[in-house]
């Protein structure tokens, strides 16, 4: 009686240790946001546009407001991951899933985004963004309180399956798109539309507290991107209702970059 005691001590001691272990495990893993920094390397932007893209955002993670915003989430971390994309064959990370806590965290990931190279490559396809961006959330290795992908770009979707379709499908899953349309030049070129801004919102953002900060003149990169991301890190979870209105003014063509594709190859 007196083993049989003792060994039932021992197994509860056992699995005590073993439920504190997986409870410790969560714990670390558990932040209060998991964001994808989703920005456009397309051809339609000047290489100097896409360095003051690139430093908004090693800025934006070197500033005390970023790091005051993590500071007061429930959790007080977050998971961050910086990918590069541009027609519907590219998408590149260039910093990996990275947990930021602390300022120092956040400086390191400043240090070696502004430390790696920018590629350019041809094309613009946002729907390729979201769903790379959609597969990096699942891979994150977090357990996020949410998720947002934050997409950045000068143009609108002309390769790849419809935005629409790809904005959908994550926003189904619970996550929020956010936009950060480039209007620095006027729309003259062939691949150029009209109002982008207008498209980002009808078209690309979705999901619980989406919005979008356009970035009309070079001088406002760097404050739109710090402002963009603070609010993203302190979005509180918003609760839906279980009915949700159509978007019945929808003023953007989400085709119009597919259609500009066309007249240009004279289909």
């Amino acid at each position: 009686m007196f083993n049989l005691t003792r060994g039932l001590a021992a197994l509860l001691v056992t699995v005590g240790i073993l439920v504190s272990g997986t409870w410790s495990a969560r714990a670390e893993t558990e932040v209060d946001l998991a964001l994808v920094l989703a920005v456009d390397v397309s051809l339609s932007m000047e290489p100097d546009e896409q360095e003051l893209q690139r430093q908004g955002f090693v800025e934006a993670f070197r500033s005390p407001e970023v790091h005051e915003a993590i500071g007061k989430g429930m959790l007080g971390r977050i998971a961050v991951v910086y990918v590069e994309w541009a027609g519907a064959g590219y998408q590149q990370v260039v910093v990996p899933w990275t947990v930021i806590e602390h300022p120092a965290d956040s400086h390191a990931f400043a240090a070696r985004l502004s430390g790696s190279t920018i590629q350019r490559f041809g094309y613009t396809s946002i729907s390729g963004a979201i769903d790379f961006s959609l597969w990096q959330l699942r891979v994150s290795g977090v357990e996020p309180v949410r998720q947002v992908i934050d997409i950045s770009g000068d143009g609108a979707n002309n390769q790849g399956r419809m935005v629409t379709a790809a904005r959908d499908e994550a926003v189904a899953q619970g996550i929020t798109i956010n936009g950060l349309p480039l209007m620095l030049k006027r729309p003259d070129g062939a691949w150029d539309i009209d109002n982008l801004d207008l498209y980002f919102h009808d078209c690309v953002i979705g999901g619980p507290g989406a919005f979008m900060i356009p970035v009309r003149e070079k001088a406002q990169f760097a404050g739109a991107i710090r402002m963009k991301v603070v609010r993203e890190i302190a979005e509180r979870p918003q609760i839906q209702s279980l009915v949700q209105p159509t978007q019945a003014d929808a003023r953007a063509n989400c085709l119009a970059g597919e259609l500009r594709q066309r007249q240009r190859l004279g289909n």
